[in-house]
């Protein structure tokens, strides 16, 4: 019998502390190879804090990251240098370099990671600029003469430009309009199924939580309850209960429902 393959991202007993502030005391969280799992949690539950601990880019007080069966802790240079190649990121705020047009941009991956020539990565970038919907006039543009929802597609282009298996996406729609949004999530939708992604992604946005994820984390009491829509629906625990039943999620329900 063949063994299941490790979950995309594992995450146990995850400790967080900062001071005498404990952020995160035994967190466990599970994505599966090919979901769309978002995380939600109230104004100082952590969900940053998780992020960049899964990212390696803080180390945990006590528990493990595993992402593609690999302990993140564990992890040499030239290991998390091939790691990073698997994994695309893009922050909140898109965190593009101001002083960059788009083009250049999308290239720090690519030049970072891949020996070839300016031409060739020229190339690739703008097909991942094309490939996130962006004009091919974008490319030449700096982040300041770019709308909201451009920036965030230009940040998906960085994040894509090395073929990445596992995408994180920090409030992707933040920001944005409702119409920008959607299209956001529609644009989301399409890549995961065109490119098999596997993607995390911190939300506050309900349209999102409710059109586009398989799965939700809900960080609550310093820990993950972790289930379906339908799961989250039906929990007693009063912050998600307030969360999922409130004016808004019902509005969002309603309209899905039509």
């Amino acid at each position: 019998m063949r063994a299941e393959p490790a979950p995309a991202v594992r995450v146990r007993g995850l400790e967080n502390r900062f001071g005498g502030q404990i952020v995160h005391a035994g967190l466990d969280m599970e994505v599966r190879r090919g979901e769309i799992f978002g995380v939600v949690g109230g104004s100082g539950a952590g969900k940053t804090v998780l992020l960049h601990t899964i990212l390696g880019l803080r180390r945990a007080d006590a528990g493990s990251v595993e992402l593609d069966g690999r302990a993140v802790e564990r992890l040499d240079e030239e290991q998390r240098r091939r790691l990073a190649r698997d994994v695309g990121v893009t922050f909140q705020h898109g965190a593009l370099i101001s002083s960059l047009d788009v083009r250049e941009n999308v290239k720090l991956p690519l030049r970072e990671h891949l020996g070839a020539s300016e031409r060739a990565l020229d190339r690739v970038a703008d097909l991942n600029i094309a490939l996130v919907g962006l004009p091919p006039d974008a490319a030449c543009k700096y982040p300041a003469q770019l709308s909201g929802g451009m920036v965030k597609r230009a940040a998906l282009a960085r994040a894509l430009a090395l073929e990445p298996k596992l995408l994180f996406l920090d409030e992707p729609t933040s920001g944005l309009d409702p119409i920008s949004a959607a299209a956001f999530d529609r644009l989301l939708l399409y890549l995961h199924a065109q490119l098999g992604l596997t993607v995390v992604m911190i939300t506050h946005d309900l349209d999102t939580l409710f059109g586009v994820c398989d799965r939700v984390g809900v960080i609550v009491e310093k820990r993950m309850v972790s289930g379906t829509l339908a799961d989250m629906l039906e929990s007693p625990q009063p912050w998600i209960r307030d969360y999922f039943h409130g004016p808004r999620a019902r509005a969002v329900r309603k309209e899905r429902d039509g």
